[in-house]
Order: structure tokens, then C-alpha cells, then sequence
């Protein structure tokens, strides 16, 4: 998963240009209508990413793409819904992107480990009970 924080009121279209230099190797990608542009389904091309984005409605020609691979995309507007919920983040209260970007990092770890941490207790996987013992004891040596 790429962050990346753009200014203002910067469409999808041109944010996609942002994103392009930084994405990972992979096979797919998912977005949004948003990012529907020949430039960027060529340069995802050019990457050998296969691009699983809806075509605009406005579109002449209709766009192909996995409707399966698609729904995937809602675990990454679940965990947006998730930063919402931090009003910090929500009402972008920082007005320095360096400190926002910050903010956004730090409740994305939190988020993560309430996530791992929930795991833990429904499935109650003793692996991770006996790591979460072996760090606390690494932790705090005995005096």
C-alpha cells in the first residue's frame, strides 16, 4: 500500500501521476473510476500491471476488468473510513503536510495493531501468545 499526500483539491486523474513512480512491482491494480485514463492504463502497461479499473461512464468504449479482483477494493475504503474516525485526520486539522502525513502514518499503526491484537483474541493463536511473552520478558529483565 502506497500514501501519498497530494495538495488540495487534486483530481484522481492527476494524482495518478503521482503515484505512478512510487508504485510497488505487482501484478494488479485497483482503483477507482477516478483513475480511468488511456496514459495511465499505458503506463501500467509499460510496468506489466494489469489495471483493474472501471472505464468512466462517460467512456465511448467499454473497459474490460476483473469485477472479482474488484471488490477487493473495499477493504482499502474500509481502512480510509478507518483514518476518518480520527478527527485529527478527518478535519485535517495540521495544516503542515509533513505533520499530517505523520498523524495519517501513526493512526494507519495504530489501526494496524488493534487489527493484529483482535486476531489474537478471537482466534486465540498461541504463537502469538507465546511471542508476545517472549518480547515482554526481552522487554523487561529481571533486576
Amino acid at each position: 500500500m502506497i500514501l501519498l499526500l497530494t495538495e488540495g483539491q487534486v483530481s484522481d486523474y492527476r494524482g495518478a501521476a503521482t503515484v505512478l513512480p512510487a508504485l510497488p512491482d505487482a501484478k494488479v491494480l485497483i482503483a477507482d473510476r477516478g483513475y480511468d485514463s488511456d496514459w495511465f492504463r499505458e503506463a501500467l502497461a509499460r510496468r506489466d500491471i494489469e489495471p483493474c479499473i472501471p472505464g468512466r461512464k462517460n467512456r465511448s468504449t467499454v473497459i474490460d476488468y476483473d469485477t472479482d479482483i474488484y471488490k477487493q477494493r473495499n477493504l482499502v475504503e474500509r481502512m480510509f473510513g478507518r483514518l476518518k474516525d480520527w478527527r485529527r485526520i478527518a478535519t485535517r486539522y495540521d495544516r503542515c503536510a509533513h505533520t499530517f502525513m505523520s498523524a495519517i502514518c501513526i493512526a494507519a499503526t495504530v489501526i494496524f495493531w488493534l487489527w493484529v491484537l483482535s486476531l489474537v483474541w478471537l482466534l486465540d493463536l498461541k504463537f502469538f501468545h507465546e511471542l508476545a511473552a517472549i518480547i515482554l520478558e526481552t522487554s523487561n529483565p529481571p533486576h
